[in-house]
């Protein structure tokens, strides 16, 4: 009997490894079968459409299950993404990390957040992570919910092209962390359709970051800005541009980029040049910061005076025009020819770094149509004692490849790509996008 129990123990064993090794040596040929024939493309881009009241650029993208479109204000310099999410927020799968977790930690959040509401709800969960969220043009700000839901981005075609034309797939990622922010932080200085902030600072939590970490490539961000507000430009991450559709490879001037405390942008600006001609300046401007908030460059007094001053003699010929809001410097346009690149005033150049690379602003960069008959010089004053002696604003970034690459701390550009022939509206051609 126990012979018998023995060998009937032997067999099941042999049995059951021999299932044990079928299943293991089928797994594998599936596995081999059905592995994709192309690694997943390793770029990816929202469209960005200018707003025509604000001037403020505006990000599409697709967030919750089931994916609701939201516009969110490109912030360059934001350290998150915020979405108002006290009202109408609904989605099977947000979830709010616990209180002291990974995720708060990842976020720099080291506070408890708790909900005075009854109700709980997206954005009002206790003992969660406190995180602070900033209205990026009034500068107020607000505590709100660390959060996690899904974000689906539009893919780009597989090849050697940064052409965001070139659509392949949607992708997603489950569980992107994000600030639930209130409604309320976000109804000042913005339009009433956006639903929130997506920030691109160099931070642990902002969408750059948490992007190149899900997917895997070095963290870049590639802006293509547009002027127009009828048809959008866009924002890029992933692999280092190549070439921009239709056929143009832009080369791209690169400079040392620097990151602030709360992750913004800075380079550094030696010298200011009006037709090749260094103005003169009572100090050294050493840094500017870069954003996409600020709609038109800001320059500390002193700085405003020397450049508006040394401009204006060089366009002289243009007859002047009464100041109008915060432009005090304009033309009468009828006196000041069009160019491919925008009126036809004196170029001006930003020397960057070691001053042996120039940032060239023609006059689409330069100038703002205030009216048909009025052209401004597109620079406010900043007054004696700002922030950042310069902040470069989106006006000046508009139709401009930059290339912010983070993993070696260098930002390239393009200068206008007016000046041949084409533009950051004529390279977005995505089908999925509402016109």
């Amino acid at each position: 009997m126990a012979s018998h129990s023995s060998s009937l123990l032997l067999l099941v064993i042999f049995f059951t490894f021999s299932f044990v090794v079928f299943a293991s040596e089928l797994h594998e040929s599936e596995t081999f079968h059905t592995r994709p024939s192309k690694r997943p493309s390793r770029k990816l881009v929202f469209p960005v459409r200018k707003d025509g009241v604000t001037n403020l650029h505006i990000a599409s993208v697709l967030k919750r299950t089931p994916q609701v479109p939201l516009r969110l204000l490109l912030d360059l310099n934001g350290r998150s993404l915020s979405v108002a999410c006290d009202k109408e927020y609904q989605s099977s799968t947000y979830s709010a990390p616990r209180c002291h977790s990974t995720q708060c930690s990842r976020a720099h959040s080291h506070d408890c957040y708790r909900c005075t509401s009854s109700s709980v709800r997206p954005g009002c969960h206790n003992n969660t992570c406190a995180v602070t969220s900033v209205n990026p043009v009034t500068q107020e700000s607000d505590i709100g919910e660390l959060a996690q839901d899904v974000l689906a981005v539009q893919s780009v075609g597989d090849k050697s092209t940064i052409d965001p034309s070139a659509s392949g797939s949607m992708v997603t990622v489950p569980q992107f962390l994000f600030v639930c922010a209130r409604r309320r932080l976000l109804q000042n200085g913005l339009p009433d359709y956006v639903h929130g902030v997506a920030g691109l600072g160099h931070t642990p939590i902002a969408l750059p970051t948490q992007l190149a970490s899900h997917f895997g490539f070095r963290p870049n961000i590639v802006l293509c800005l547009t002027n127009s507000f009828r048809s959008p430009g866009f924002v890029l991450f992933g692999e280092d541009p190549c070439t921009l559709s239709p056929n143009f490879s832009p080369r791209l001037h690169y400079t040392p980029l620097s990151v602030g405390r709360e992750g913004e942008y800075y380079i550094q600006v030696r010298s200011i040049r009006v037709n090749n001609k260094a103005i003169p300046l009572k100090n050294n401007i050493n840094r500017a910061k870069i954003s996409t908030t600020t709609p038109f460059t800001i320059l500390e007094h002193s700085i405003f005076q020397a450049f508006t001053q040394s401009f204006s003699q060089q366009l002289s010929q243009a007859g002047g025009a009464q100041p109008v809001g915060h432009f005090k410097v304009c033309y009468d346009a009828r006196r000041i020819p069009d160019t491919v690149a925008g009126p036809g005033v004196p170029r001006v150049d930003l020397m960057v770094g070691d001053q042996s690379v120039a940032w060239t602003l023609f006059g689409a960069n330069t100038m703002a149509v205030v009216h048909p008959l009025v052209y401004c010089l597109a620079f406010i004053d900043g007054g004696t004692n700002p922030a950042d002696p310069i902040v470069i604003g989106a006006h000046q970034l508009e139709e401009n490849l930059v290339h912010f690459d983070l993993h070696q701390s260098r930002v390239g550009f393009s200068s206008s790509l007016l000046n041949n022939k084409t533009s950051c509206a004529t390279s977005y051609r995505n089908p999925t996008e509402n016109p």
